[in-house]
């Protein structure tokens, strides 16, 4: 398996493991796959979640940690996923989700696993574009919690993706970038509809 996934921060996992025992978390989640799920659920595929801060005008970006995330298997699929966050505590549990991102990140992990190059899977946002990515970074014994894209990593558009951006196809770092760039810089000069 080409995939190598960095190990989650121990309080992360066993903030996920606690909500998921907590029947008022599940509960109250806004999740009925994970609601319904009949049987035991368990925590999966931890990746690291970065966010892109900012993307200078020279072209580069700067990422930062925001948590991990954990898919929440039921058999044989993923029903949910549970994100985690740094406090200053230390990791705790954020909250448990669904939608389209849960599958389509299932999807671009199966399909990474099948590429003769091994990688290691995070995830990258770009808030300004409504955008999740599943990074594959090309140095597979990184801190999968620190630094940023290298141009020969890939970035795999997860669905829903932004127009003219297809979901599931890998890019190069070096290729999307100066897309997301012009994008990013077009949205701030018009203002952005979450502001």
């Amino acid at each position: 398996m080409p995939l190598h996934l960095p190990p989650a921060p121990a309080p992360a996992l066993r903030s996920v493991l606690t909500a998921l025992g907590s029947p008022t978390a599940v509960r109250e989640a806004r999740t009925p796959a994970l609601r319904a799920a009949q049987g035991p659920v368990t925590p999966e595929l931890p990746l690291p979640v970065h966010v892109l801060d900012h993307i200078t005008a020279t072209g580069g970006w700067a990422t930062r940690l925001a948590g991990w995330r954990f898919l929440i298997r039921c058999d044989d699929r993923a029903v949910a996923a549970a994100e985690t966050m740094l406090t200053p505590d230390g990791w705790a549990f954020s909250h448990f989700f669904e939608g389209p991102y849960v599958t389509s990140t299932e999807r671009a992990l199966r399909q990474a696993e099948t590429t003769a190059q091994p990688h290691q899977p995070r995830l990258l946002s770009v808030p300004g574009l409504y955008m999740l990515t599943l990074w594959l970074h090309g140095d597979v014994t990184a801190d999968g919690a620190t630094g940023g894209p290298a141009p020969a990593d890939l970035l795999v558009p997860l669905a829903p993706a932004p127009p003219g951006i297809a979901s599931h196809r890998p890019h190069r770092v070096e290729e999307l970038l100066p897309v997301l760039t012009r994008r990013v810089t077009r949205v701030r000069l018009m203002g952005s509809p979450a502001a």
